[in-house]
């Protein structure tokens, strides 16, 4: 039913309350973060609303009236069950922030996840993302096993159990050292030197290695491993050593190429291309908050 009116102010009964606990109407009005005058008013205004005296007020400072005393305990369940009423409804506002779990491959998780991360807990902040990385075919398995909620993979090709939507394409580059043979040659590799070079390869199951095996397979070449290793930012360094030659994402060495540390060099026809894709099971419907993750970086990598 509707209340009576006036209604009485909560901070004013907090504060007379603070008057009763503190002993004066200045140490209420510090507690309170408020001045002096300003308290005093909001106490007048509340023996208004009340119609009753709550303080005998002389130059000495400020006493409760008898009414004074039994407002305060009156206003004790009120303003316990208003504490509690906040401190429930921030726990519903806590509840809110539903979690996604997502997996990605190596490229992806380090050269586009951080970007995509932000914008959704820019955007959607009661979206929490929790990000696992492994290589893609790791990723896929995660995603038909329903430990994850999407994937983010690259060049897959084993969507078996699995629904996709590609987001961008991604070019594959060529890098040596800048003291390399080949990082002054004027003529783009062939695919059968590059078969027949001994290079730095990603580990089996990764995108990037199953792009360049099969790009290499259409010609009946295969792909000569020096050392293979888990990690791009490994293979950069092992190529910046003079190593070896090696095929990476152009997402992940552009910054390299741009500051001198490695050298792009053209191949014969061009390199071969992949799609960065998303993965969800095709057994079990994505959830709200799966679609709203899904749609913000849906958008994030048109706008590349």
């Amino acid at each position: 039913m509707p209340l009576p009116q006036p209604v009485p102010d909560l901070i004013s009964l907090d504060l007379l309350a603070s008057v009763a606990a503190l002993g004066s109407i200045r140490q209420a009005a510090m507690a309170h973060g408020m001045s002096q005058p300003a308290a005093s008013t909001r106490l007048k205004i509340l023996e208004g609303v009340l119609g009753v005296e709550l303080l005998h007020r002389s130059s000495g400072g400020a006493q409760l009236t008898p009414a004074g005393r039994v407002v305060v305990g009156w206003s004790e369940q009120v303003l316990g069950d208003i504490h509690s009423l906040l401190t429930a409804t921030a726990a519903l506002r806590r509840e809110r922030r539903t979690s996604v779990h997502v997996a990605a491959s190596m490229t992806v998780a380090e050269y586009l996840a951080p970007e995509w991360l932000v914008r959704v807990a820019t955007l959607d902040p009661d979206l929490h993302v929790a990000l696992d990385m492994a290589n893609s075919e790791q990723v896929a398995e995660l995603v038909r096993e329903g430990r994850v909620d999407l994937g983010f993979v690259e060049g897959a090709s084993k969507l078996v159990g699995l629904r996709s939507q590609v987001l961008l394409d991604d070019e594959l580059v060529l890098v040596v050292a800048a003291h390399h043979p080949w990082a002054n040659r004027r003529r783009p590799v062939t695919p059968a030197e590059l078969a027949a070079t001994p290079q730095v390869l990603r580990e089996a199951g990764s995108g990037t290695r199953e792009v360049l095996e099969e790009w290499l397979g259409e010609g009946g070449l295969t792909a000569t491993a020096l050392v293979e290793l888990g990690s791009t930012t490994a293979i950069k360094r092992a190529v910046e050593s003079g190593a070896a030659p090696a095929v990476l994402s152009r997402l992940a060495v552009s910054g390299d190429v741009r500051d001198g540390r490695l050298v792009a060099v053209p191949i014969v026809g061009g390199g071969p291309t992949r799609t960065i894709r998303a993965l969800w099971s095709a057994t079990s419907p994505l959830s709200p908050a799966a679609k709203r993750v899904l749609a913000q970086i849906h958008d994030a990598s048109s706008e590349r």
